[in-house]
Protein backbone atom coordinates (compact mmCIF):
# COMPACT_ATOMS: atom_id res chain seq x y z
CA UNK A 1 0.00 0.00 0.00
CA UNK A 2 1.41 3.22 -1.33
CA UNK A 3 1.77 6.31 1.18
CA UNK A 4 -0.68 9.17 0.73
CA UNK A 5 0.77 11.75 -2.24
CA UNK A 6 0.44 14.90 -0.24
CA UNK A 7 2.79 13.98 2.52
CA UNK A 8 5.80 15.50 2.39
CA UNK A 9 8.94 13.52 3.45
CA UNK A 10 11.82 16.11 2.30
CA UNK A 11 11.23 19.93 1.93
CA UNK A 12 13.93 22.04 0.38
CA UNK A 13 13.50 25.35 0.99
CA UNK A 14 16.42 28.05 -0.63
CA UNK A 15 19.49 26.47 -0.50
CA UNK A 16 22.24 27.45 -1.84
CA UNK A 17 26.23 26.14 -1.75
CA UNK A 18 29.45 28.17 -2.83
CA UNK A 19 32.43 26.92 -3.16
CA UNK A 20 34.79 30.49 -2.97
CA UNK A 21 33.55 32.06 -5.96
CA UNK A 22 31.67 29.76 -7.44
CA UNK A 23 28.17 29.22 -6.61
CA UNK A 24 26.98 25.47 -7.43
CA UNK A 25 23.51 25.63 -6.22
CA UNK A 26 21.54 28.97 -5.93
CA UNK A 27 17.80 28.98 -3.76
CA UNK A 28 17.03 25.75 -4.54
CA UNK A 29 13.51 24.70 -3.51
CA UNK A 30 11.95 21.03 -3.57
CA UNK A 31 9.45 19.10 -2.44
CA UNK A 32 9.74 15.57 -2.14
CA UNK A 33 6.12 13.40 -1.47
CA UNK A 34 6.68 10.01 0.46
CA UNK A 35 6.17 7.01 -1.21
CA UNK A 36 6.98 8.34 -4.69
CA UNK A 37 9.66 8.51 -7.49
CA UNK A 38 10.83 11.66 -7.80
CA UNK A 39 13.84 12.55 -10.48
CA UNK A 40 15.87 14.74 -11.08
CA UNK A 41 17.80 15.73 -14.35
CA UNK A 42 19.95 18.49 -15.76
CA UNK A 43 22.69 18.64 -17.83
CA UNK A 44 26.25 17.58 -16.16
CA UNK A 45 27.65 20.18 -13.52
CA UNK A 46 23.69 21.26 -13.33
CA UNK A 47 23.90 20.83 -9.67
CA UNK A 48 22.32 17.58 -9.10
CA UNK A 49 25.61 15.75 -7.33
CA UNK A 50 26.24 18.76 -4.95
CA UNK A 51 22.74 18.72 -3.73
CA UNK A 52 22.93 14.78 -3.67
CA UNK A 53 25.79 15.75 -1.88
CA UNK A 54 24.42 18.17 0.86
CA UNK A 55 21.37 15.44 1.54
CA UNK A 56 24.20 12.74 2.30
CA UNK A 57 26.03 14.82 4.51
CA UNK A 58 29.00 15.11 2.49
CA UNK A 59 29.23 18.87 2.28
CA UNK A 60 27.15 21.38 4.12
CA UNK A 61 24.66 24.10 2.58
CA UNK A 62 25.68 27.79 2.59
CA UNK A 63 22.28 28.38 3.37
CA UNK A 64 18.61 27.90 3.00
CA UNK A 65 16.78 24.82 5.14
CA UNK A 66 16.35 21.09 5.11
CA UNK A 67 13.79 19.41 6.58
CA UNK A 68 13.63 15.81 6.35
CA UNK A 69 10.45 13.64 8.15
CA UNK A 70 9.22 16.64 9.90
CA UNK A 71 12.64 17.53 11.52
CA UNK A 72 15.95 20.22 10.59
CA UNK A 73 17.83 17.82 8.74
CA UNK A 74 21.69 18.80 8.47
CA UNK A 75 24.28 15.89 8.82
CA UNK A 76 27.46 16.42 9.43
CA UNK A 77 28.78 13.15 7.64
CA UNK A 78 27.33 10.13 5.28
CA UNK A 79 26.88 8.06 8.28
CA UNK A 80 24.95 10.56 10.16
CA UNK A 81 22.92 10.87 7.13
CA UNK A 82 22.21 7.09 7.42
CA UNK A 83 21.28 6.97 10.59
CA UNK A 84 18.98 9.09 9.79
CA UNK A 85 17.22 6.98 7.33
CA UNK A 86 18.39 8.57 4.22
CA UNK A 87 20.74 5.91 1.97
CA UNK A 88 22.69 7.14 -1.33
CA UNK A 89 24.19 5.34 -4.11
CA UNK A 90 26.23 7.52 -5.82
CA UNK A 91 26.87 6.80 -9.68
CA UNK A 92 30.81 6.44 -9.06
CA UNK A 93 31.45 3.13 -7.47
CA UNK A 94 33.23 2.75 -4.15
CA UNK A 95 33.83 -0.32 -3.97
CA UNK A 96 36.97 -2.58 -3.18
CA UNK A 97 37.88 -4.62 -5.41
CA UNK A 98 39.78 -7.59 -4.00
CA UNK A 99 37.22 -8.32 -0.85
CA UNK A 100 34.41 -10.28 -1.52
CA UNK A 101 30.52 -8.79 -2.48
CA UNK A 102 29.18 -9.70 0.49
CA UNK A 103 32.04 -8.01 2.52
CA UNK A 104 31.42 -5.04 0.25
CA UNK A 105 27.95 -4.99 0.84
CA UNK A 106 28.10 -4.57 4.78
CA UNK A 107 31.52 -2.63 5.28
CA UNK A 108 31.78 -0.32 8.10
CA UNK A 109 28.31 -2.38 9.42
CA UNK A 110 29.66 -5.66 9.29
CA UNK A 111 27.70 -8.47 11.96
CA UNK A 112 30.48 -9.01 14.78
CA UNK A 113 30.60 -11.33 17.44
CA UNK A 114 32.62 -10.97 20.43
CA UNK A 115 34.31 -7.66 19.04
CA UNK A 116 35.47 -10.07 15.95
CA UNK A 117 33.41 -10.00 12.68
CA UNK A 118 31.19 -12.55 12.16
CA UNK A 119 32.34 -14.01 9.07
CA UNK A 120 29.36 -16.74 8.78
CA UNK A 121 26.91 -14.45 9.58
CA UNK A 122 28.15 -11.73 7.29
CA UNK A 123 27.71 -14.09 4.21
CA UNK A 124 24.13 -14.97 5.56
CA UNK A 125 22.92 -11.57 5.24
CA UNK A 126 24.51 -10.63 2.06
CA UNK A 127 23.00 -13.89 0.78
CA UNK A 128 19.69 -13.17 2.11
CA UNK A 129 19.84 -9.89 0.91
CA UNK A 130 20.75 -10.37 -2.69
CA UNK A 131 17.58 -13.14 -2.74
CA UNK A 132 15.45 -10.33 -1.45
CA UNK A 133 16.60 -7.72 -4.28
CA UNK A 134 16.48 -10.67 -7.06
CA UNK A 135 20.31 -9.76 -7.89
CA UNK A 136 22.29 -12.06 -9.77
CA UNK A 137 25.32 -12.02 -7.98
CA UNK A 138 27.33 -14.21 -5.68
CA UNK A 139 28.11 -13.36 -1.66
CA UNK A 140 31.52 -14.85 -2.13
CA UNK A 141 32.47 -13.99 -5.23
CA UNK A 142 35.57 -11.44 -5.47
CA UNK A 143 34.68 -7.75 -6.12
CA UNK A 144 37.78 -7.89 -8.94
CA UNK A 145 35.95 -11.04 -10.88
CA UNK A 146 32.60 -9.19 -11.64
CA UNK A 147 31.71 -6.52 -14.73
CA UNK A 148 31.42 -3.05 -14.00
CA UNK A 149 27.53 -4.15 -14.39
CA UNK A 150 27.35 -6.43 -11.71
CA UNK A 151 29.51 -3.87 -9.83
CA UNK A 152 26.79 -1.48 -10.02
CA UNK A 153 24.46 -3.85 -8.65
CA UNK A 154 26.68 -4.71 -5.56
CA UNK A 155 26.77 -0.25 -4.74
CA UNK A 156 23.14 -0.83 -5.15
CA UNK A 157 23.04 -3.51 -2.53
CA UNK A 158 25.55 -1.86 -0.78
CA UNK A 159 23.56 1.15 -0.08
CA UNK A 160 20.20 -1.07 0.39
CA UNK A 161 21.53 -2.53 3.54
CA UNK A 162 20.84 0.10 5.52
CA UNK A 163 17.29 0.91 6.97
CA UNK A 164 15.87 3.65 4.62
CA UNK A 165 12.67 6.22 3.94
CA UNK A 166 14.27 7.82 1.38
CA UNK A 167 16.79 6.54 -1.20
CA UNK A 168 19.08 8.13 -3.66
CA UNK A 169 20.07 6.11 -6.49
CA UNK A 170 22.40 8.67 -8.70
CA UNK A 171 22.37 6.76 -12.28
CA UNK A 172 22.02 3.48 -11.20
CA UNK A 173 21.37 1.72 -14.92
CA UNK A 174 24.23 3.44 -16.78
CA UNK A 175 26.25 0.12 -16.64
CA UNK A 176 23.00 -2.03 -16.24
CA UNK A 177 21.83 -4.22 -19.63
CA UNK A 178 18.14 -4.15 -20.05
CA UNK A 179 17.12 -7.51 -18.05
CA UNK A 180 19.53 -5.98 -15.17
CA UNK A 181 17.81 -2.44 -15.34
CA UNK A 182 14.47 -4.64 -15.32
CA UNK A 183 15.76 -5.96 -11.58
CA UNK A 184 15.96 -2.58 -10.54
CA UNK A 185 13.44 -1.26 -11.91
CA UNK A 186 11.09 -4.01 -10.01
CA UNK A 187 12.95 -3.61 -6.81
CA UNK A 188 12.18 0.14 -6.90
CA UNK A 189 8.16 -0.72 -7.15
CA UNK A 190 8.95 -2.64 -3.92
CA UNK A 191 10.15 0.42 -2.24
CA UNK A 192 7.54 2.03 -3.05
CA UNK A 193 4.66 -0.37 -1.99
CA UNK A 194 6.39 -0.04 1.57
CA UNK A 195 6.60 3.79 1.68
CA UNK A 196 10.05 4.22 0.77
CA UNK A 197 10.65 7.52 -1.13
CA UNK A 198 13.26 7.08 -4.20
CA UNK A 199 15.17 10.10 -5.29
CA UNK A 200 16.30 9.00 -8.94
CA UNK A 201 18.65 10.92 -10.85
CA UNK A 202 18.61 9.42 -14.78
CA UNK A 203 19.94 10.84 -18.07
CA UNK A 204 17.82 8.29 -19.39
CA UNK A 205 14.62 9.72 -20.58
CA UNK A 206 12.14 6.53 -21.61
CA UNK A 207 13.16 5.05 -18.13
CA UNK A 208 12.54 8.38 -17.13
CA UNK A 209 9.12 8.67 -18.39
CA UNK A 210 8.55 4.93 -16.97
CA UNK A 211 9.35 5.55 -14.11
CA UNK A 212 8.93 8.84 -12.51
CA UNK A 213 5.93 10.52 -10.68
CA UNK A 214 7.29 13.95 -10.00
CA UNK A 215 10.37 15.45 -12.07
CA UNK A 216 12.58 18.66 -11.22
CA UNK A 217 14.20 19.86 -14.02
CA UNK A 218 17.69 22.13 -12.38
CA UNK A 219 20.51 24.24 -14.39
CA UNK A 220 22.46 26.33 -14.00
CA UNK A 221 22.27 25.30 -10.15
CA UNK A 222 19.00 26.54 -10.56
CA UNK A 223 15.55 25.07 -10.32
CA UNK A 224 13.66 25.29 -13.78
CA UNK A 225 10.32 23.64 -12.98
CA UNK A 226 9.00 20.45 -11.15
CA UNK A 227 5.86 18.56 -12.52
CA UNK A 228 4.30 15.29 -12.79
CA UNK A 229 5.34 12.83 -15.00
CA UNK A 230 1.77 13.38 -16.72
CA UNK A 231 1.92 16.97 -17.07
CA UNK A 232 5.38 16.25 -19.24
CA UNK A 233 7.19 15.12 -22.31
CA UNK A 234 10.83 13.98 -23.80
CA UNK A 235 10.76 16.90 -25.64
CA UNK A 236 9.59 19.27 -22.79
CA UNK A 237 12.01 18.07 -20.08
CA UNK A 238 14.92 17.87 -22.93
CA UNK A 239 14.29 21.80 -23.77
CA UNK A 240 13.69 22.97 -20.04
CA UNK A 241 17.40 21.32 -19.70
CA UNK A 242 19.00 22.28 -21.99
CA UNK A 243 17.51 26.08 -22.98
CA UNK A 244 16.97 24.95 -26.33
CA UNK A 245 14.72 22.53 -28.45
CA UNK A 246 16.24 19.47 -29.58
CA UNK A 247 14.20 18.41 -32.18
CA UNK A 248 16.63 15.33 -33.05
CA UNK A 249 19.11 14.13 -30.55
CA UNK A 250 20.80 11.79 -33.08
CA UNK A 251 22.23 14.22 -35.85
CA UNK A 252 22.45 13.33 -38.97
CA UNK A 253 25.20 12.07 -41.36
CA UNK A 254 27.71 14.35 -42.35
CA UNK A 255 28.41 12.17 -45.22
CA UNK A 256 26.93 9.25 -46.54
CA UNK A 257 27.34 6.33 -45.43
CA UNK A 258 29.90 4.10 -47.08
CA UNK A 259 28.83 0.99 -49.61
CA UNK A 260 29.94 -2.27 -49.46
CA UNK A 261 32.37 -1.10 -52.98
CA UNK A 262 34.71 0.80 -49.87
CA UNK A 263 37.50 -1.59 -48.81
CA UNK A 264 37.57 -2.09 -45.46
CA UNK A 265 40.17 -0.47 -43.66
CA UNK A 266 39.82 -3.31 -40.69
CA UNK A 267 38.99 -6.90 -41.44
CA UNK A 268 38.86 -9.52 -37.81
CA UNK A 269 38.56 -13.04 -39.38
CA UNK A 270 37.77 -15.67 -36.87
CA UNK A 271 39.11 -14.32 -33.72
CA UNK A 272 38.97 -16.40 -30.55
CA UNK A 273 39.14 -15.41 -27.10
CA UNK A 274 39.17 -18.63 -25.20
CA UNK A 275 36.19 -18.35 -22.87
CA UNK A 276 35.84 -14.60 -24.04
CA UNK A 277 34.75 -14.91 -27.55
CA UNK A 278 34.00 -17.38 -30.24
CA UNK A 279 34.77 -17.34 -33.90
CA UNK A 280 34.18 -13.11 -34.25
CA UNK A 281 33.97 -12.29 -37.51
CA UNK A 282 33.64 -8.29 -39.16
CA UNK A 283 34.91 -6.01 -41.19
CA UNK A 284 34.54 -2.22 -40.54
CA UNK A 285 34.97 0.81 -43.51
CA UNK A 286 36.50 4.00 -43.43
CA UNK A 287 33.95 6.47 -42.65
CA UNK A 288 31.33 4.27 -41.01
CA UNK A 289 29.79 3.80 -37.97
CA UNK A 290 29.83 -0.26 -36.88
CA UNK A 291 27.83 -0.46 -33.75
CA UNK A 292 28.02 -3.27 -31.82
CA UNK A 293 25.17 -4.62 -29.13
CA UNK A 294 24.77 -7.65 -26.96
CA UNK A 295 23.93 -8.13 -23.31
CA UNK A 296 25.79 -8.34 -20.57
CA UNK A 297 28.26 -11.29 -21.18
CA UNK A 298 28.03 -11.37 -24.58
CA UNK A 299 31.72 -10.89 -25.16
CA UNK A 300 31.25 -7.24 -26.94
CA UNK A 301 34.03 -5.30 -24.31
CA UNK A 302 36.62 -8.00 -24.63
CA UNK A 303 36.58 -8.39 -28.40
CA UNK A 304 37.39 -4.64 -28.11
CA UNK A 305 40.23 -5.44 -25.82
CA UNK A 306 41.52 -7.74 -28.22
CA UNK A 307 41.56 -5.39 -30.66
CA UNK A 308 43.91 -2.43 -28.64
CA UNK A 309 46.06 -5.39 -26.93
CA UNK A 310 44.91 -5.62 -23.36
CA UNK A 311 44.04 -9.40 -24.08
CA UNK A 312 45.68 -11.46 -26.62
CA UNK A 313 43.43 -13.68 -28.73
CA UNK A 314 44.14 -17.36 -28.87
CA UNK A 315 43.09 -17.92 -32.04
CA UNK A 316 41.77 -15.84 -35.31
CA UNK A 317 43.76 -12.77 -37.80
CA UNK A 318 43.40 -8.80 -37.74
CA UNK A 319 43.72 -7.00 -40.81
CA UNK A 320 44.86 -3.44 -40.71
CA UNK A 321 44.53 -1.98 -44.76
CA UNK A 322 45.10 -5.75 -45.96
CA UNK A 323 48.27 -6.44 -43.69
CA UNK A 324 47.77 -8.68 -40.98
CA UNK A 325 48.81 -7.23 -37.39
CA UNK A 326 48.33 -8.55 -33.94
CA UNK A 327 48.69 -5.95 -31.09
CA UNK A 328 50.73 -6.60 -28.21
CA UNK A 329 49.86 -3.99 -26.10
CA UNK A 330 47.86 -0.43 -25.96
CA UNK A 331 51.41 1.37 -27.16
CA UNK A 332 51.27 -1.05 -30.05
CA UNK A 333 47.81 -1.07 -31.25
CA UNK A 334 47.89 2.85 -31.08
CA UNK A 335 51.32 3.09 -32.88
CA UNK A 336 48.98 0.99 -35.44
CA UNK A 337 46.13 4.21 -35.48
CA UNK A 338 43.49 2.30 -33.18
CA UNK A 339 42.30 4.35 -29.87
CA UNK A 340 40.23 3.11 -27.43
CA UNK A 341 37.57 4.80 -25.19
CA UNK A 342 37.04 3.01 -22.18
CA UNK A 343 33.62 2.12 -20.30
CA UNK A 344 35.68 2.73 -17.04
CA UNK A 345 37.29 6.56 -17.66
CA UNK A 346 37.53 6.89 -13.17
CA UNK A 347 40.31 3.95 -13.47
CA UNK A 348 41.43 3.12 -17.30
CA UNK A 349 40.80 6.79 -18.97
CA UNK A 350 41.78 9.13 -16.83
CA UNK A 351 44.80 10.55 -14.16
CA UNK A 352 41.74 12.28 -11.95
CA UNK A 353 44.51 14.13 -10.29
CA UNK A 354 46.51 15.23 -13.46
CA UNK A 355 45.17 18.92 -14.55
CA UNK A 356 42.61 18.55 -17.83
CA UNK A 357 45.74 19.54 -20.00
CA UNK A 358 47.64 17.20 -18.95
CA UNK A 359 44.78 14.37 -19.39
CA UNK A 360 44.57 15.76 -23.12
CA UNK A 361 47.95 15.33 -24.00
CA UNK A 362 48.49 11.92 -22.39
CA UNK A 363 48.83 9.85 -25.40
CA UNK A 364 50.03 12.43 -28.28
CA UNK A 365 52.89 13.90 -26.00
CA UNK A 366 54.94 12.51 -28.96
CA UNK A 367 53.47 15.40 -31.53
CA UNK A 368 53.87 18.46 -28.87
CA UNK A 369 57.96 17.44 -28.06
CA UNK A 370 60.87 18.64 -29.67
CA UNK A 371 64.07 16.93 -30.84
CA UNK A 372 64.97 16.48 -27.59
CA UNK A 373 61.79 14.73 -26.36
CA UNK A 374 60.75 17.27 -24.15
CA UNK A 375 57.25 18.62 -24.58
CA UNK A 376 57.00 21.88 -25.66
CA UNK A 377 54.53 24.09 -23.17
CA UNK A 378 53.35 26.26 -25.70
CA UNK A 379 52.22 23.29 -27.86
CA UNK A 380 50.72 21.08 -25.11
CA UNK A 381 48.71 24.05 -23.91
CA UNK A 382 47.66 25.49 -27.26
CA UNK A 383 46.05 21.69 -28.12
CA UNK A 384 44.90 20.93 -24.77
CA UNK A 385 42.84 24.66 -25.14
CA UNK A 386 41.46 23.85 -28.96
CA UNK A 387 40.26 20.25 -27.60
CA UNK A 388 38.44 21.49 -25.02
CA UNK A 389 36.69 24.94 -27.06
CA UNK A 390 35.94 21.88 -29.53
CA UNK A 391 34.20 19.44 -27.15
CA UNK A 392 32.62 22.47 -25.03
CA UNK A 393 34.29 20.74 -21.83
CA UNK A 394 33.00 23.02 -18.91
CA UNK A 395 36.02 24.15 -17.20
CA UNK A 396 37.12 26.99 -15.07
CA UNK A 397 40.71 26.35 -16.82
CA UNK A 398 42.96 24.06 -18.37
CA UNK A 399 45.08 23.30 -14.97
CA UNK A 400 42.14 22.05 -12.67
CA UNK A 401 42.00 18.73 -11.96
CA UNK A 402 40.04 15.77 -13.84
CA UNK A 403 38.98 14.68 -10.49
CA UNK A 404 37.11 18.10 -9.89
CA UNK A 405 34.92 18.06 -13.20
CA UNK A 406 31.55 16.58 -13.80
CA UNK A 407 31.19 12.86 -15.19
CA UNK A 408 29.82 14.31 -18.39
CA UNK A 409 32.99 16.58 -19.17
CA UNK A 410 35.72 13.76 -17.64
CA UNK A 411 34.23 11.37 -21.01
CA UNK A 412 34.78 14.06 -23.11
CA UNK A 413 38.68 14.71 -21.63
CA UNK A 414 38.91 11.19 -22.47
CA UNK A 415 37.66 11.43 -26.08
CA UNK A 416 39.66 14.81 -26.60
CA UNK A 417 42.79 12.85 -25.39
CA UNK A 418 42.38 10.54 -28.44
CA UNK A 419 41.11 13.16 -31.15
CA UNK A 420 44.73 14.21 -30.48
CA UNK A 421 46.19 11.28 -31.92
CA UNK A 422 43.64 11.40 -34.75
CA UNK A 423 43.49 7.63 -35.08
CA UNK A 424 42.26 5.86 -38.15
CA UNK A 425 40.13 3.36 -35.80
CA UNK A 426 38.41 4.60 -32.72
CA UNK A 427 36.93 1.90 -30.87
CA UNK A 428 34.02 3.69 -28.04
CA UNK A 429 32.96 1.30 -25.54
CA UNK A 430 29.80 2.98 -24.13
CA UNK A 431 30.38 6.54 -24.99
CA UNK A 432 27.87 8.19 -22.98
CA UNK A 433 27.69 6.36 -19.99
CA UNK A 434 26.94 8.82 -17.23
CA UNK A 435 26.54 12.05 -19.67
CA UNK A 436 23.51 14.18 -20.23
CA UNK A 437 21.31 14.90 -22.94
CA UNK A 438 23.15 17.96 -24.03
CA UNK A 439 26.97 16.13 -23.70
CA UNK A 440 25.61 12.99 -25.87
CA UNK A 441 24.35 15.27 -28.67
CA UNK A 442 27.75 17.22 -28.89
CA UNK A 443 29.17 13.46 -28.14
CA UNK A 444 27.31 12.35 -31.48
CA UNK A 445 28.07 15.07 -33.35
CA UNK A 446 32.05 14.48 -33.10
CA UNK A 447 30.97 10.76 -33.96
CA UNK A 448 29.51 11.68 -37.18
CA UNK A 449 32.44 14.23 -38.09
CA UNK A 450 35.18 11.91 -37.13
CA UNK A 451 33.29 8.82 -39.59
CA UNK A 452 33.19 11.75 -42.17
CA UNK A 453 36.86 12.32 -42.15
CA UNK A 454 37.52 9.21 -42.62
CA UNK A 455 37.70 7.10 -39.33
CA UNK A 456 36.03 3.98 -39.10
CA UNK A 457 34.15 4.10 -35.25
CA UNK A 458 33.45 0.55 -33.70
CA UNK A 459 30.84 1.95 -31.12
CA UNK A 460 30.04 -0.55 -28.11
CA UNK A 461 26.78 0.44 -26.44
CA UNK A 462 23.93 -0.60 -23.93
CA UNK A 463 21.25 1.51 -25.11
CA UNK A 464 19.49 0.26 -27.77
CA UNK A 465 18.45 3.58 -28.94
CA UNK A 466 21.71 5.05 -29.01
CA UNK A 467 22.87 2.26 -31.07
CA UNK A 468 20.16 2.45 -33.77
CA UNK A 469 20.64 5.78 -34.01
CA UNK A 470 24.04 6.31 -35.16
CA UNK A 471 25.27 2.77 -36.57
CA UNK A 472 25.78 2.31 -40.30
CA UNK A 473 26.04 -1.37 -39.24
CA UNK A 474 25.42 -3.10 -36.47
CA UNK A 475 26.97 -6.10 -34.93
CA UNK A 476 24.28 -8.00 -32.83
CA UNK A 477 26.38 -10.63 -30.30
CA UNK A 478 24.84 -13.21 -28.23
CA UNK A 479 26.66 -16.17 -25.99
CA UNK A 480 30.22 -14.99 -27.24
CA UNK A 481 29.51 -15.02 -30.51
CA UNK A 482 28.64 -12.77 -33.20
CA UNK A 483 24.49 -13.59 -33.97
CA UNK A 484 24.36 -11.46 -37.00
CA UNK A 485 25.49 -8.15 -38.67
CA UNK A 486 22.34 -6.07 -40.04
CA UNK A 487 22.43 -2.96 -41.84
CA UNK A 488 21.36 -0.48 -39.20
CA UNK A 489 18.55 1.61 -41.15
CA UNK A 490 15.14 0.34 -40.38
CA UNK A 491 16.51 -2.00 -37.72
CA UNK A 492 13.75 -1.77 -34.82
CA UNK A 493 13.91 -2.92 -31.08
CA UNK A 494 12.08 -6.35 -31.50
CA UNK A 495 14.86 -7.11 -33.78
CA UNK A 496 17.48 -6.48 -32.12
CA UNK A 497 16.46 -7.67 -29.16
CA UNK A 498 15.01 -10.81 -30.47
CA UNK A 499 19.34 -11.48 -32.05
CA UNK A 500 20.94 -10.56 -28.84
CA UNK A 501 18.56 -13.05 -26.76
CA UNK A 502 19.11 -16.03 -29.37
CA UNK A 503 15.73 -16.20 -29.84
CA UNK A 504 16.10 -16.16 -33.75
CA UNK A 505 14.49 -18.54 -36.01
Amino acid sequence: MTAPQDETVLDIRNVTKTFGPVTALKDMTLSVKKGRVHTLIGENGAGKSTLMKILAGVHPQTSGEITFKGEPYRPKSPREARLSGLTIVFQELSLCRHMTVAENIFATHEPNRFGFIDDAELVRKAEELIEELGLPIKARAKVSQLSIARRQLVEIAKGLSYPADLVILDEPTSSLSESEAEILFSLIGRLKEKGVTVIYISHRMEEIMRLSDDITVIRDGELVGTMTREETSIDKLIAMMVGREMHDIYPPRVAPKPGPEVEPVLRVDGLNGGHLFHDVTFDARPGEVLGFFGLVGSGRSDVMNALFGVKRPEGGEIFLDGTKIAPRSPDDAIRHGIAFLTENRKEEGLVLAHTVERNINMVSLGEVSNAFGFARRSAERRGAEDEVARLTIKTDTIDTPAANLSGGNQQKIVLAKWLRIKPRILILDEPTRGVDVGAKFEIYRIIRQLAADGAAILMVSSDLPEVLGLSDRLVIMHDKKVANILDGEGLTPETVMTYAAGMQS
